[in-house]
């Protein structure tokens, strides 16, 4: 058990450093690129994206490697433990949209809610960042438009 709660508290980690990463990039290096405002919100929503998609396949490959080299538990439902239906539940489980047809069992229940969690915060701080980046890039072209 004290395993499963290290790992989650790694994925906890990892994830939220992803996260920083890419936000803090995207921060740094989106005022700089020559692009009109509202394709450098495109590129927001992209980075934001692909963020999130890092972040699922590192709890898609752990509910991978925990049902099927360490038996920590195992997915019931359609397809058993594969690693497409590891990336799916994992998609599933971040959006917490929890369809349901693919049931965590043992250790993996922890991380699933874990993950869960995880994924609603990160969900709500790239909501809030594009809320910012949208302010700001909206502010910008309404002092252009008064200015000229």
């Amino acid at each position: 058990m004290f395993f499963i709660i290290l790992v989650c508290l790694a994925l906890l980690t990892l994830t939220t450093l992803v996260h920083f990463e890419v936000l803090q990039y995207l921060t740094l290096k989106l005022p700089a690129l020559l692009i009109p405002r509202r394709t450098k919100l495109i590129v927001v929503i992209f980075g934001a994206f692909m963020a999130h998609a890092i972040e699922i396949v590192l709890y898609g490959l752990t509910f991978f490697s925990f049902a099927h080299f360490f038996a920590l538990g195992t997915l019931s439902g359609k397809g058993g433990i594969s690693l497409m239906n590891c990336m799916y539940f994992s998609t599933e489980t971040y959006t917490s949209l929890g369809f349901g047809d693919i049931i965590p069992n043992g250790s993996l229940r922890l991380v699933a809610g874990m993950e869960a969690l995880n994924g609603l915060l990160l969900i709500g701080w790239s909501a809030s960042y594009t809320y910012i980046a949208m302010e700001r890039f909206w502010n910008s072209t309404s002092i252009e438009l008064r200015n000229s």
